[in-house]
Parts: structure tokens; sequence; C-alpha cells
């Protein structure tokens, strides 16, 4: 089986958000279950220069659209055992930013565009064009509309997966004919209207042969009117060509046994758990203490990460729990400025960290023992997958990825790996913050937790079979 990937982001290349992890990760898992899978990326003026001193020129391209016939270039490195191809255009992607521009909908129906010229004339012919997210999802309207009849093009099916349905790619319908080539009869409900715009993602789901999301539990979410983002009719209309499939996380990248951000490396000690522990709070200037439980929190400041909840009730927490609480992320401002009271009111028991450094974060999830997340939606989350490799105890709210991966403990019988609430309310995720302290206490049932969160490890070896899977039902 031949896979080509195609994104906007990918790790080691290019980052800004989980997608890149993905499509960092998932190729490498496929290509390890003997199937030849590729990636292509715009090429990006931030990409660091030694990956662009790598590159080699493959091939040049006219991409049209429209009337405006623009070049493209195709790079490509082998990195890891696996092709990479980067779509360069500098009046496209010479930026100081990836995203955020007013001529996003020309940048990406290029992109998409560009994806299939470079198909038709690569040796290598894929059986399987996976798209990902909103800046993809014109390659199945497209190999359907415009590429139906092209010969190099026969045969392949496409797989979208949305990674957050939030964020959809929605434009003024002005570019379906000075940009997409389209007359009038595409501005319907089955192909890309939206509410008397054009919707990019929407054109994948009414066009791609199968859709995926990141968890079993978003893909039916999505399908309601309360998660569905105003796309959940589409999804159900398509819900036997659904399927939720739970990312997972490269296990080698993390890895509290080797990773060099790290103090004390361990694999299963608690005692040298406790020690990074002590390292993180002298680091951080928070009093010394190996028995004080301390709850991590690594994020993006913004609503759907559950941060009304924590202002809700932080101060509270810190006012009446012994505990230690550190937190790392960046975002809306009055979230930042509403953690930075919460430190300076308590600063014994909070550091809040107003920053990205992938290394603290890995230090904050081994020297915690608890992690929280109490996401509005989530459609799979890699902060809990990774607390659990660390062996921090998630704080969860029972939404999408969250519901799929973690699973209250339960004192009686001793299984769970993690600590959950049902409803977005601040209350019940105090309630159940207090109950983790209260384990975290009981030192034979935090030993069985710990025993727990060891087994339930969630690699890309799983989700790629299950990925591989459905490619197969594709062709049968």
């Amino acid at each position: 089986m031949n896979v080509l990937m195609i994104g906007s982001e990918c790790s080691p290349f290019i980052k800004t958000g989980g997608l890149a992890d993905v499509l960092g990760s998932l190729p490498q898992a496929l290509q390890e279950q003997g199937q030849e899978v590729r990636v292509v990326l715009p090429k990006y003026q931030e990409m660091k220069e030694e990956w662009k001193q790598q590159l080699t020129l493959l091939t040049t391209l006219n991409v049209q659209l429209n009337w405006r016939n623009q070049y493209a270039g195709v790079e490509y490195i082998e990195y890891d055992g696996i092709t990479y191809y980067f779509i360069d255009n500098e009046y496209y992607f010479k930026r100081s930013n990836l995203y955020g521009y007013g001529d996003e909908a020309e940048r990406f129906i290029f992109f998409n565009r560009a994806v299939l010229e470079m198909v038709k004339e690569l040796d290598w012919k894929p059986d399987v064009l996976h798209c990902h997210d909103w800046h993809a999802a014109l390659v199945p309207l497209y190999l359907k509309t415009h590429y139906k009849d092209v010969e190099e093009l026969a045969g392949m099916k496409t797989v979208f997966t949305i990674h957050n349905l939030k964020y959809q790619g929605v434009f003024p319908d002005s570019v379906l004919h000075d940009l997409m080539d389209f007359d009038e009869t595409m501005k319907t409900e089955e192909s890309l209207e939206f509410f008397g715009n054009i919707n990019f993602m929407k054109a994948a789901l009414n066009y791609s042969d199968f859709i995926t999301t990141v968890s079993e539990t978003y893909a039916n979410e999505i399908q309601t009117p309360y998660y569905g983002e105003n796309l959940d009719g589409v999804l159900r209309r398509r819900t036997d060509e659904l399927v939720g499939i739970v990312n997972g996380i490269n296990d080698k990248e993390y890895d509290p046994m080797k990773d060099e951000a790290l103090a004390f490396p361990y694999r299963s000690s608690l005692i040298k758990k406790r020690q990074n522990k002590m390292w993180l709070q002298q680091e951080l200037g928070l009093p010394i203490n190996k028995d004080i439980p301390v709850i991590g929190i690594v994020s993006r400041l913004v609503e759907q990460k559950g941060f009304d909840l924590i202002g809700r009730i932080i101060d509270e927490l810190l006012y009446h729990e012994d505990l230690q609480i550190v937190l790392l992320g960046t975002g809306e401002y009055h979230y930042e400025q509403m953690l930075q009271w919460a430190q300076d009111r308590h600063p014994e028991k909070m550091s809040t960290n107003i920053t990205f450094s992938d290394r603290l974060s890995r230090q904050i999830y081994a020297g915690s023992d608890l992690f929280l997340m109490p996401s509005r939606f989530e459609p799979c989350g890699i902060g809990q997958l990774i607390a659990l490799r660390y062996l921090s105890a998630p704080i969860v709210r029972e939404t999408g990825g969250l519901a799929d991966t973690v699973h209250s403990y339960d004192l009686e019988t001793g299984e769970g790996n993690g600590f959950t609430f049902t409803n977005y309310n601040a209350h019940d995720m105090l309630f159940t913050i207090r109950r983790a302290l209260e384990i975290y206490q009981d030192k034979a049932a935090w030993q069985q937790l710990v025993k727990n969160m060891v087994k339930s490890q969630f690699s890309w070896k799983l989700s790629a079979a299950q990925y591989l899977e459905l490619y197969e039902t594709m062709f049968e």
C-alpha cells in the first residue's frame, strides 16, 4: 500500500500544534508495518535553515488557479527512511508565520492543486491520498472534478482526517469562481455551500472516500449539534464512512528513561519520579517537599482547554488544599493574567510560567503527580497521553479522546488509570481533584494506579494498524 500524507505542518520540519506530531509519527508507524508512506507539505520560510539546506529540487510545475498560472517547485528530503516533499512558492509561503493571512484561501487552493500536479508527475504512485485538516481538504474535491479523467490519478482513494472540527477554512463565495475554477453548481449543500460562504472542510466531508477523526468518542460527538460546529448534518449523512482512531504518541521521543530534559531518568520508579519533583520544585522556587502532591498543567490558555473552570476554583483549591500547581503555557491575555494573579496570591503553592518550552513541559510531566486537563471539548489530546507515559495521573473531563484514553480509578476494583468527571462544571472538577488528592495519600492505592498507568501506554503501533485496515477496506 502506497500512502501520500498531505498536510500543512509536520514534525520535525515545522510545527505549531498537534497536527505536526501526527504527521511526524504516523507515517513512520505505517512504514514499520510494511507500507510505503510519503508526506507533502508547503515549504515555509519558518523552516530551520538546516532542513532547507538538505532539500533537493525534484521538478518544477505550473499550477492553474483560474486565470493565474503559478510556479511550484517540488523539493524533497529523505529522513528516517521516509520521503518528504515540499511545495515551494515564495509568494505564498515566504512569510513570517504559517497562518493568519488575508489570502489563506488562495494559498491553500494553490497548495492542493500543486499536490495533485506533483502526483501526476511522480514515478511513485500512491494508492491513498490521506488529507489532514482543512488546509488539504480540497484534494478529494479536485480529484473527483477537475482531475477525474487524468490517467495518472486513476484509482486513487482519499481519506480525510478531522483533527479539530472547529477550524474549517470558511471563505467568501467569490473564491468559487475566481480561485477554484468552479461555477455556481458547486454552491450546494452536497458540495461547498456554507451559510452563504464556501467551506473547504465541507468539501472533504462530501467528496472523500472515508473520513476519520482522532478518537472514537469525538467521532460520535461531532455528529451532534453541540459539538458539530454546523457540520453535524453532513457527518450524520456520512456516518457509515466516519471512523474514530485515537492518536498515539511517539514512545521513542517521549521516553522518561531516555529524556535528556530530565534530571533523573526513570521507567516506573516512584523514588526517581519524586527526585524529579524535588528538582522541579527547586528550579521553580517552590518549597521542596517530596510528599506534597504536585498538579501539572501544560496547555494553550484558551477557553476550549477548560480555563474558565480553573478560574472558578483555583483560589479555593490553593487556599484549602495542601498541594502545588505548576503551569506552563501561553494564550489569551485574561487567562494569563488570572494565572499570574493566582501565583502572586499563593507564591508558595503556584508556579505560573507564561511561555513555551518543550524542555520545561517534559520536566513538568516528570515532576508532577497529577496532570489537569479539563477540556470543554478535545478531539484527541496529547497531554494526557504524555502524562500517562511519564506516570502523572490525568484528571480530565469525559469528552473526545480524553474519554477514550483515561478511565477513572476505582478504589474497590483497583482498575483505572486516572480521574474523570462528566459535566463541564467547575465544582464537579474540584470534587474530582480532591478525590485524586485523597487517593494520592493512600500509598497502596497510588501504587496500583501507577501500575495501571504503566500498562496503559498509547504508541502509534495500534493506531497505524487501524489506519491500514481502513485503507485496505477501500480496495475490497
